[in-house]
């Protein structure tokens, strides 16, 4: 059996524990990994309330919700969800709550989800790594002297942990699937249009921002997936879903990144064990030149970075938001997107374009891009420092560490990451795939043949079912 939000919820289905007890006994592991700082927020009485509130429901209503009763998480971007105030990891945004639900937080509710509070995030989600200047720093259930990646580190340390067994996340850089990638867990990077986002969340960051959850297991991230995402709000229609096709795919391996970007053989190695086993299913096995995508990524990179500017130099001019106080590295990025023109921004405009219209070229020769996540371990905390302001310095940093992230949220498309195995150190080794969009059920599938593999198990039991 799986030791995964899908168990916990079948358990509490069948009467094993009550919601209020698996709330329980999520909490005591809170207080008991505290020091890995995954938590920035915590609210005991609204956890036990929401749960209190589950069992009191009739049985078919309980029986309804798939993760029925499942203790989670909220991140400290995105959402919002109501009673859980978001501080964005800065000290600019006290917390203050008075926010409804977003459309996505509803859908957690009616899935059967039981918050209790907030995971940490670096500020406004600007690095590769959850360690803002106000605290918690995240780390690394793993090995706590690493880093538990970002922006959705808390969440990836608190599920890896067995805090809960699945939490909210968001990627508009990687910051599903980086942290997922740390800390040995299923990190889906849904495609654009494809999760709910209003009323708040809409067009967040000109599109390139979605939001779900980090697993344990792909088929958490599939039932996730399934009922959270469809009918969605906003500027971008909905891309219709297609099943996962049957027979021989042509996948695209990537494992050299070219001098740039150098990557450690283990982690190249595991992409190319993931191929061995995909090809052993049938399915085609094409390699892919770095200078067949290195123009793609490198246009990524850059769009990523200006998108990220211009919402800072935005976010600046709010009233209620105090600028001065945001860390040095946040003041830089938001003064050089006050600095862009009209001009540059419609370039980037175009930019992004083309970036998706390039990628999409590719797939006339392939189905799926199977590629590293990271080009190395988890970096010791303290590797991405934003106490500074060398704009070029920070972004090169997090481009040489996860070079391919950036990708999947300039274009729009699905991108799904999971650990494939694990170094002499017992960290994990990550891979990622790639489709077009409306193709997460494809991606979900072939990352469900590589985990039947089982190179990975989970260091930490989730809290109820150890």
């Amino acid at each position: 059996m799986q030791a995964d939000a899908t168990a916990l919820a079948e358990a509490i289905g069948r009467g094993q524990m009550t919601a209020r007890q698996a709330m329980e006994r999520s909490l005591a592991a809170a207080e008991k990994y505290q020091a890995l700082g995954a938590l920035c927020y915590l609210d005991a009485e609204l956890g036990l309330a929401s749960a209190d509130a589950f069992d009191a429901l009739p049985v078919d209503q309980r029986k309804s919700m798939p993760f029925g009763g499942v203790p989670t998480l909220a991140k400290d971007l995105g959402g919002p969800f109501q009673g859980f105030p978001v501080g964005a990891g800065s000290k600019s945004l006290p917390r203050q709550d008075g926010t409804a639900d977003s459309d996505l937080a509803v859908r957690f509710r009616n899935a059967g989800l039981c918050l209790f509070g907030i995971t940490t995030t670096p500020e406004f989600g600007l690095s590769l790594a959850s360690e803002p200047a106000i605290g918690p720093i995240s780390r690394n259930p793993l090995d706590p002297n690493l880093m538990s990646g970002g922006s959705s580190g808390g969440a990836a340390a608190a599920v890896a942990a067995g805090i809960v067994s699945i939490a909210h996340a968001t990627d508009a850089g990687g910051s599903i699937r980086v942290p997922a990638a740390c800390c040995g867990l299923v990190g889906l990077k849904p495609g654009r249009g494809a999760m709910a986002a209003g009323p708040l969340f809409t067009n967040h960051l000109g599109g390139i921002a979605s939001e779900l959850a980090v697993c344990r297991s792909v088929r958490d991230a599939e039932l996730a997936f399934s009922i959270l995402s469809g009918s969605a709000s906003g500027p971008y229609p909905p891309v219709e879903q297609a099943p996962a096709p049957a027979g021989k795919m042509r996948i695209g391996l990537l494992t050299d990144l070219g001098p740039a970007f150098p990557i450690d053989p283990l982690r190249a190695g595991a992409v190319e064990d993931a191929a061995r086993v995909l090809e052993a299913q049938g399915h085609e096995i094409i390699p892919l030149a770095w200078d067949d995508i290195s123009a793609i990524v490198e246009a990524a990179g850059r769009a990523f970075r200006d998108v990220i500017a211009i919402n800072l130099a935005s976010l600046a001019k709010v009233p209620d938001i105090d600028a001065s106080l945001w860390e040095p590295m946040t003041q830089a990025v938001a003064e050089e997107g006050g600095r862009l023109s009209g001009v540059q921004v419609w370039d980037l405009v175009q930019a992004m374009v083309y970036v998706s219209r390039d990628l999409w070229a590719l797939f006339d020769r392939f189905d799926v891009l199977l590629t590293p996540m990271l080009t190395s371990a988890p970096r010791p905390i303290g590797s991405f420092p934003t106490d500074h302001r060398d704009t070029d310095l920070h972004f090169a940093r997090m481009g040489s560490f996860a070079p391919l992230a950036a990708l999947a949220n300039i274009s729009g498309f699905p991108a799904i990451t999971l650990p494939f195995g694990v170094d002499k150190t017992g960290l994990p080794l990550p891979v990622q795939i790639i489709a077009p969009m409306g193709q997460e059920a494809l991606l979900l599938a072939l990352a469900a043949r590589l985990e039947r593999e089982e190179r990975w198990s989970h260091r930490f039991p989730i809290a109820g079912l150890g």
